[in-house]
């Protein structure tokens, strides 16, 4: 598997998980605040993983 599908399928999940932040943030869909707090840092990691292989790719 190429990097570019690495780096698009990670930044789809990315899209996925930031728009459940947002309406589990406004209280649209209505979960604990554990599985919030969890989606946030898996968040942070995917995107995180997302960036390094951008960079890695373009520099």
């Amino acid at each position: 598997m190429d990097l570019f599908y690495i780096m698009f399928y990670l930044g789809i999940i990315n899209l996925v998980l930031v728009l459940f932040q947002v309406f589990t943030g406004m209280r649209a869909i209505k979960i604990p605040h554990s599985i919030h707090r969890i989606s946030g840092i898996v968040l942070a990691i995917t995107a995180t993983v997302h960036g390094f292989i951008a960079l890695s790719m373009y520099v």
